[in-house]
């Protein structure tokens, strides 16, 4: 009897236990919006189910390989290289193109499908504009299931690649939320959320009402774990620069006041921790005001009174102007009903600001 060869490095997946797919080796040449992708992310483009371990699997057998070289996760991409595939495991399926049809977001009904694409607010061949809801989160974690990251292919209509998020919003703050359709337009506009070419206009309700009536709050943060999850807090030493420029709008007495507000940095939590710091904080927010984010007797929702009201930027190809407004979220509809205050302003509230 003769011993069983040993599986070579490229046969080493044909060995696994896991079902294979039919597919056979193939070889995907990187395109020129590619360039300079890592790998890791280069995969999960074409194959979104592919996660990390697995992929670490196949590279560490050698199963991929750039241009018949060996490559790691971090590897960069360059236009023209290819990237070799082996036969994948079953679930592995790789992205289908709009001629092939993208097929139903998994997990998602025909009825979820159509909910999400009426948020839509703005498209174009680069660029999606939608009004996240209250409650939705943009990423997933721990505990969290339910993410705006995993129904993306339900936005991706006619395009040729999945949407992808270039900024987030919090869990609870609703407005406007932009997606690329392109990995170019998701290099670009990175680029631009990093730099302060984007007016990025919020709007809140504040329990009393800060003082001066138009102000800046310059406040370093810093994140800081906890048991309710993840917090930030004022931390001069080692915190990051965070600045807020806001305006009072209208205001009830000394009790409420709408407030508009612009982020001129993007920290986490940056708006909420910012007015909880001068002492108006938004209605609402008891993580960073406990019952001090509540207005006894108030007949108002006890959810996060903050939203994403306007989003202006360049064009990722330029030569416009993107200016998205998101309509207020139930809860701060009625919210503003009950005060009084005026729905429909639309003025620049920073128009002067230098």
């Amino acid at each position: 009897m003769t011993d069983s060869p040993k599986p070579t490095a490229d046969h080493a997946d044909t060995a696994s236990t896991e079902a294979k797919s039919d597919s056979k080796v193939e070889t995907r040449t990187v395109t020129a919006d590619e360039a300079d992708m890592r790998l890791d992310r280069w995969f999960k483009r074409h194959f979104p189910d592919v996660n990390h371990s697995y992929l670490q699997k196949l590279l560490r057998t050698g199963q991929v390989r750039i241009d018949g070289k060996r490559a790691e996760t971090s590897s960069r991409l360059a236009a023209g290289q290819g990237v070799r595939i082996p036969p994948l495991a079953a679930w592995a399926a790789p992205v289908k193109g709009p001629s092939q049809g993208a097929g139903k977001p998994k997990g998602m009904s025909d009825k979820q499908i159509a909910e999400l694409q009426a948020l839509v607010l703005y498209r174009d061949a680069d660029v999606i504009a939608i009004n996240k809801p209250a409650g939705l989160a943009v990423q997933g974690g721990t505990g969290t299931s339910k993410h705006l990251d995993a129904m993306l292919d339900a936005l991706r209509f006619d395009g040729k690649e999945r949407p992808k998020l270039v900024h987030r919003l919090d869990k609870d703050t609703s407005g406007v939320l932009l997606l690329a359709r392109t990995t170019f337009a998701a290099s670009k506009l990175t680029e631009l959320f990093r730099g302060s070419a984007v007016r990025k206009i919020y709007w809140a309700v504040t329990v009393g009402v800060p003082t001066p009536y138009q102000g800046k709050i310059d406040l370093a943060l810093a994140k800081e774990g906890g048991p309710h999850g993840e917090r930030v807090a004022e931390n001069k030493e080692e915190g990051k620069r965070a600045v807020t420029v806001y305006s009072v709008q209208e205001n009830v007495g000394k009790q409420a006041a709408f407030v508009a507000m612009w982020p001129l940095t993007g920290r986490t939590h940056q708006l909420r921790v910012h007015m909880a710091a001068v002492g108006t904080p938004i209605l609402g927010d008891g993580k960073y005001a406990g019952q001090g984010a509540f207005l006894a007797g108030a007949e108002v929702a006890k959810k996060l009174h903050l939203h994403a009201r306007r989003l202006i930027l360049p064009h990722p190809r330029g030569g416009k102007t993107i200016d998205v407004t998101a309509p207020l979220p139930d809860h701060m509809q009625a919210t503003w009903k009950y005060f009084g205050f005026s729905p429909n302003l639309r003025d620049d509230p920073f128009e002067d600001f230098e």
